[in-house]
């Protein structure tokens, strides 16, 4: 028992040392490790900027509740949450899209703008947002704000009631939601430090050279009498 108690603490204790090289050796390796980030950071910045195309988005809301609709009570609270739903579909809806694009003189096909668009109803709220994204910031003010007035429309023809009102317009955005600059360059940054650090480990583990003498020590339980330097000392 005294042994195999002997054999895990030296076990124990060759795993912290090797812990502690590997440490070392990053340390040692700190240069790389930061040139590699520095060099991570700038392919991350400079692929965000020359081929991504940024892009922008714009939103417009309604209200979905008509002159028709009292709040009055929980019944009509809950049918207002109902609503929400059903203006969500309609608001993607074959005859809205295809409107739209009529409207605007889109060369989007349905699916094309459909896929541009986002549709989100706030918790606890009977308000309606559209989100368009759009690489132009001008087209996708104005296909929000033309969204919404179909959508209005649409929803007064098919339920016969007053037509929901907009709450906001969408304006022209002044910077791009997409893509985010900052992170993809943190992210490049990272990525290529990290993959740095696991080479060197990497390395460092499947070397199993003995590279000096306290490797022999170590690994073969002997004691170096004497060293023989290898470099070569200049002459006096």
């Amino acid at each position: 028992m005294n042994e195999l108690k002997q054999l895990e603490a030296q076990r124990d204790d060759e795993i912290e040392i090797d812990l502690g090289e590997i440490f070392h050796l990053l340390l040692n390796k700190l240069w790389v490790i930061i040139l590699c980030f520095i060099v991570g950071g700038v392919i991350g910045f400079s692929g965000t900027k020359l081929f991504l195309t940024p892009k922008y988005s714009a939103s417009s809301m309604i209200y979905i509740l008509t002159k028709t609709t009292s709040v009055t009570s929980l019944a009509d609270i809950q049918m207002g949450s109902q609503l929400t739903a059903d203006f969500e579909i309609l608001a993607t809806s074959r005859p809205v899209i295809e409107e739209v694009i009529e409207k605007l003189k889109l060369k989007y096909s349905y699916d094309e703008l459909v896929a541009m668009i986002q549709t989100d109803n706030q918790s606890d709220t009977r308000i309606l947002r559209f989100t368009v994204i759009d690489e132009n910031a001008k087209e996708a003010k104005a296909i929000a704000n033309e969204l919404a007035e179909v959508t209005a429309e649409r929803v007064a023809y098919v339920m016969s009631s007053d037509k929901p009102k907009i709450v906001e317009e969408a304006v022209v955005p002044k910077k791009a939601s997409s893509p985010n600059t900052m992170k993809n360059t943190i992210m490049g940054a990272l990525a290529v430090a990290f993959l740095a650090i696991g080479i060197i480990v990497i390395k460092y583990l499947v070397n199993d050279t003995v590279q000096n003498e306290d490797d022999i020590k170590k690994y073969l339980g002997l004691h170096m009498l004497a060293a023989i330097p290898t470099e070569k000392r200049e002459s006096i």
